[in-house]
């Protein structure tokens, strides 16, 4: 359970923006309010999971076939991108990871010229809890996602649709076995 006033108080911030996170948070569906007590962590399901990466992977699929159809020209800064994702990698650095994934595939999506697709899939990419992504095999499917995401741009730049989609589904889902296992084993262990 956390507290509005004892959050910002080890934050040491003022209850404001703190409160505004937390409903943020709750609108996502990852924390769930509690009258007059503050809120509770919301526990993810296997079923959510499941939503999470068939949805994911329907809009990213459709976005980056959308992305190669324009046949991408201007692929400079996703090559930049790209080789910030495998200095993360390279450096072991799981919170650097994440940041420059996060950036690679927003730029990638962002060429199929639809705003909307674009903040959807990365709605989805936040809402998702990456169970596992730290283990050792998390860390094998982060080195793995730095060659796919060269293969990605060189596709998108071909124009080759069909081999885009493929690569596409198969850079999302490979990850679920991963975030099933270690959400299977956290909801296993005792509180």
């Amino acid at each position: 359970m956390y507290s509005v006033p004892s959050l910002a108080s080890e934050l040491g911030v003022s209850t404001t923006p703190v409160r505004e996170a937390l409903l943020e948070l709750s609108n996502r569906g990852m924390i769930v309010p509690m009258r007059n007590r503050g809120f509770k962590v919301q526990g993810s399901s296997l079923e959510d999971l499941e939503n999470l990466f068939e949805m994911r992977e329907l809009l990213e699929r459709f976005a980056v076939v959308n992305a190669a159809r324009k046949r991408l020209k201007d692929i400079e800064d996703l090559k930049e991108l790209a080789d910030a994702v495998a200095v993360a990698v390279k450096a072991r650095d799981v919170r650097n990871y994440l940041e420059t994934d996060r950036a690679f595939h927003e730029a990638l999506v962002s060429r199929a010229g639809n705003p909307r697709l674009t903040k959807m899939i990365m709605d989805l990419r936040d809402d998702m809890r990456l169970f596992g992504i730290d283990s050792a095999e998390g860390e094998e499917r982060q080195r793995a996602s730095v060659k796919e995401h060269y293969q990605l741009i060189e596709l998108a730049a071909k124009g080759d649709t069909k081999n885009i989609a493929s690569l596409m589904s198969s850079h999302i889902m490979d990850w679920q076995p991963l975030f099933r296992k270690a959400l299977m084993s956290q909801a296993a262990r005792p509180l």
